[in-house]
């Protein structure tokens, strides 16, 4: 993914809402949300690609996310499929999500070395969040921090840079979690409405102020095309939106809206703020979480 922000235990009616955008090259392999028939138990969208995932969930109440870090190198343009010679970032969230690691005990194992040398990954940030009975917990380990993030309970989030960094769109999406939970009443918002503002604050397509965009080394034009929340440009943009709320009664409702690119225009005018956004297909899930059972 691209785009994530979150609140953990930050509300009495859900133990973790999370919005998120999956930007990647239009032409890219790729699998919607549902469940995996070769990982049982297992949901959430797959690269076909190079395998692995960018966002999903086991159902005892494991769930991981991963955002590649923007790094200016010479060769491909930000965003370029990983060479062979380098080992899939989506395998990491696998990872976490086929063991029964804590979040801390597998970010140590992984910094550790215990399935591969990380600096032989592209950079990463990996978001394991732990909904299990108990405190909820959380990590984010990046291959480029020393130290790995446990937040609080919270609103947080990530991008391509390091956690909870101020980028302009991470900032926003951050403050419509907030606004869209309220003050922190008991009843809080219903699911529905909820899902909606959060896919309206995902599909916001007006990019910061020059001067408020992050300085990556890509380039200001660049940084313009990737400043907003909903990313597009003629080959690369989002391709997925993605909302999860988990209730305190352990129930999980996970949406995609998977956003179809093929026939759409994208000729200079079909890029601006403003102008229409492709249409989208939707699929949802509800469903316990197997922890909670009985």
């Amino acid at each position: 993914m691209c785009l994530i922000a979150f609140a953990l235990a930050a509300h009495p009616r859900y133990r973790l809402v999370l919005a998120g955008n999956r930007d990647e090259f239009l032409h890219r392999a790729t699998a919607p949300l549902g469940w995996w028939p070769a990982q049982a138990g297992l949901i959430g969208g797959r690269d076909l690609e190079a395998g692995g995932t960018w966002l999903a969930m086991h159902p005892e109440g494991r769930i991981a996310a991963l955002t590649n870090l923007r790094e200016a190198r010479s060769g491909p343009a930000v965003g370029a499929i990983t060479p062979a010679s380098q080992p899939s970032r989506g395998g990491l969230p696998v990872s976490f999500l086929t063991q029964s690691d804590s979040p801390a005990r597998h970010a140590e194992r992984l910094a550790r070395g215990e399935m591969g040398d990380l600096q032989t990954y592209r950079g990463f940030n990996l978001l394991m969040i732990d909904l299990r009975p108990g405190e909820p917990a959380a990590v984010c380990l990046s291959n480029r921090q020393p130290v790995p993030a446990c937040p609080p309970a919270g609103v947080h989030g990530l991008s391509n840079g390091a956690f909870d960094a101020p980028w302009p769109k991470l900032l926003s999406l951050k403050r419509a979690i907030s606004a869209a939970l309220g003050d922190g009443s008991p009843d809080g918002p219903e699911p529905r409405a909820l899902e909606s503002r959060l896919f309206a604050a995902l599909a916001e397509t007006a990019p910061a102020a020059d001067a408020e965009l992050p300085d990556t080394g890509v380039g200001l034009a660049r940084e313009r095309m990737l400043g907003a929340p909903f990313v597009r440009s003629a080959d690369y943009g989002t391709r997925c939106s993605t909302v999860l709320l988990v209730d305190e009664a352990g129930t999980v409702s996970l949406v995609e809206r998977t956003w179809r690119w093929e026939g759409h225009p994208r000729d200079e005018a079909a890029m601006t703020p403003g102008a229409p956004l492709p249409p989208w297909t939707e699929r949802r899930h509800r469903f316990a979480l197997a922890a909670w059972a009985g």
